[in-house]
C-alpha cells in the first residue's frame, strides 16, 4: 500500500536488544496527507530501514507500507510498518536513480512490438 504526505512529527529513536541477543532499532513518524480532510498516519521504520531512510519534519514523501494487526490480552493493536520511502514529487514507479548507475551492466528494455494493423480487412475480425 502507498500513501503520500508531509512528515509533521519525528519521534525519538528506540533501540534495544532482543531475547536472542540481537540489537534492534525503530524510528516512528507521523505523516499528514494532503486530502480535503487531511489524515494523520503514525508509522515506523524498523531495523536497517530506520537508517536507510532518514526523515525530517517537513519532508514530502510517498510511503510504501504494510499493515499488521495483533491481539494482546483481548485487545487488538494495529501497526503500520514502512518498507520504502520516496520523495513525493517523483513519478510513481520511476526508479529512484539512474538505472545504469544503480545496476551496473543493466541494459534498457527493448521497445515493445508494434500492434498488428487490423484496419486492412474489416470483415475479418478474428485475431488469428
Amino acid at each position: 500500500m502507498e500513501i503520500e504526505g508531509k512528515i509533521i512529527l519525528a519521534l525519538p529513536e528506540q533501540s534495544g536488544t532482543s531475547k536472542a541477543g540481537n540489537e534492534w532499532k525503530k524510528r516512528e513518524y507521523v505523516l499528514e496527507t494532503h486530502e480535503s480532510f487531511p489524515r494523520k498516519v503514525h508509522f515506523d521504520l524498523f531495523g536497517q530501514k530506520a537508517d536507510q531512510y532518514p526523515l525530517n519534519v517537513g519532508d514530502e514523501i510517498r510511503l510504501s507500507f504494510d499493515i499488521n494487526s495483533r491481539e494482546y490480552n483481548g485487545r487488538w493493536f494495529t501497526s503500520i510498518s514502512g518498507w520504502k520511502v520516496e520523495p513525493a514529487g517523483q513519478p510513481q514507479g520511476a526508479p529512484a536513480g539512474n538505472m545504469a548507475q544503480d545496476f551496473p551492466g543493466a541494459a534498457p528494455f527493448p521497445p515493445a512490438p508494434a500492434a498488428p494493423d487490423l484496419s486492412a480487412d474489416p470483415s475479418d475480425d478474428l485475431p488469428f
